[in-house]
Parts: structure tokens; sequence; C-alpha cells
């Protein structure tokens, strides 16, 4: 299955994750790209990171000692000073 990631939007990906075959519980995800990216579903293994970080996408790795919603708002927040640049060009 495939999830069309819009460009310069941001997504977690907690209930696509096989979390027996990985090291992370979580994982951010963040197209800084002008174009869609299609993510690949669900999350099967470690791998999966450097196949879609080779496509342009920043991948964050959420364990469970990492607090999520701090990763995911200092994320969103880069992502939105990028796109504030963006705009004012």
């Amino acid at each position: 299955m495939k999830i069309v990631l819009r460009p310069h939007h941001i997504i977690g990906l907690a209930g696509y994750i096989v979390e027996v075959r990985t090291s992370f519980r979580n994982l951010i995800v963040v197209n800084h790209e002008d174009e869609p990216i299609k993510l690949e579903v669900p999350v099967l293994n470690d791998e999966w990171i450097e196949e879609h970080e080779a496509l342009g996408l920043e991948v964050i790795p959420v364990n469970d000692d990492d607090d999520f919603l701090v990763m995911y708002q200092m994320a969103k927040h880069k992502l939105d000073e990028e796109r504030k640049a963006i705009e004012s060009n």
C-alpha cells in the first residue's frame, strides 16, 4: 500500500509500523520537496528509513523514551519556517 505525502507536509506513521521488526515505535516523515512523494506502508524494517531518505524525505525515528509530541512540533516548526520562506519569494 502507498500513502502520498504532499509537498511541504509532515506525517506520523505510528499506525503503519510493524513494531516487532523495527527498533522504533513511531516515525515522523517530512517532505521538504516541491513534489508529492509516495511512501510504502506498512513499515516492515529499519531499512525503510534509508530507502525513503533516498527519495528526499526527512525521516525522524521516535524511540520508546522519546517525546513524540516535542519531536513532531520541532519538525513542524522547521517546516513552517521553510513554507514562510517559500511564500515570501
